[in-house]
């Protein structure tokens, strides 16, 4: 496998607003509303220079470009070739952090550790061609598989298996094999409302199984029913 250099990798980072985002209409763009892509640029140089045992100098440029673009970055991570930081204000990449090719990531993403422990792996690895959500947080020494999808504000402690789409708080995987677009975001469902659409059908049920054989609750129930009508109608604008 040939070797791909410093510039060839930070030029492969600046065309992927191009390939990616409908919203940019001209390459002058990059320079003034991408900071993803300049805070990559900085963790590639930086990263090369921790690397060769630079690394307070590796350190002090992140932390210039964390404040520049508030993206935080640690040059010690590991990210591979064409990844995307979309929007990326937030993003927070881990030391330990490893990240594959063709990775999208949104904004507000931690990709964090669970442990204080020096010389251990502490953050997790993101598998080729995933696609993590805005707002996800992916805590500890995980692997997300390949051809992932995180769900937006997701919180994943636990590995996912390839091909898999994780939602929630904790993540659940829901399904196998799902809809692989990066920007099919409303065909991942909400599971937690789902659940709540559940257990309020199944209370209604309950409900009208008691109230249709105990009329003193059944008179009781439509007094409540009247005060709730009247607190609604106070409410509204």
């Amino acid at each position: 496998m040939n070797s791909v250099s410093l510039w060839e990798k930070i030029k492969e980072d600046f065309s992927q607003p191009i390939l990616h985002d409908p919203a940019i209409n001209s390459k002058i763009e990059l320079f003034f509303n991408y900071p993803g892509v300049w805070a990559l640029a900085n963790y590639r140089i930086a990263h090369a220079l921790h690397v060769k045992e630079f690394r307070t100098l590796a350190r002090a440029i992140m932390g210039i470009s964390q404040i520049i673009t508030n993206i935080d970055i640690h040059p010690a991570s590991t990210i591979g070739r064409r990844v995307f930081l979309d929007h990326a204000f937030g993003v927070v990449i881990g030391e330990t952090a490893i990240v594959g090719d063709d990775v999208l990531i949104y904004q507000g993403v931690t990709l964090g550790g669970v442990s204080l422990d020096r010389g251990v792996k502490r953050h997790p690895t993101i598998g080729n061609h995933t696609v993590i959500g805005s707002g996800a947080k992916i805590l500890g020494d995980i692997i997300i598989g390949e051809n992932c999808r995180i769900g937006s504000n997701s919180v994943v402690v636990k590995s996912i298996p390839n091909d898999s789409t994780a939602v929630g708080v904790p993540a659940r995987i829901i399904d196998k094999g799902r809809d692989k677009n990066p920007m099919a975001h409303n065909k991942i469902p909400d599971i937690n409302k789902e659940l709540f659409i559940y257990m309020f059908k199944r209370i209604k049920i309950l409900e009208e199984a008691v109230l249709t054989t105990n009329k003193d609750l059944k008179i009781k129930d439509d007094e409540l029913e009247a005060i709730y009508k009247c607190y609604l109608e106070s409410v509204k604008e």
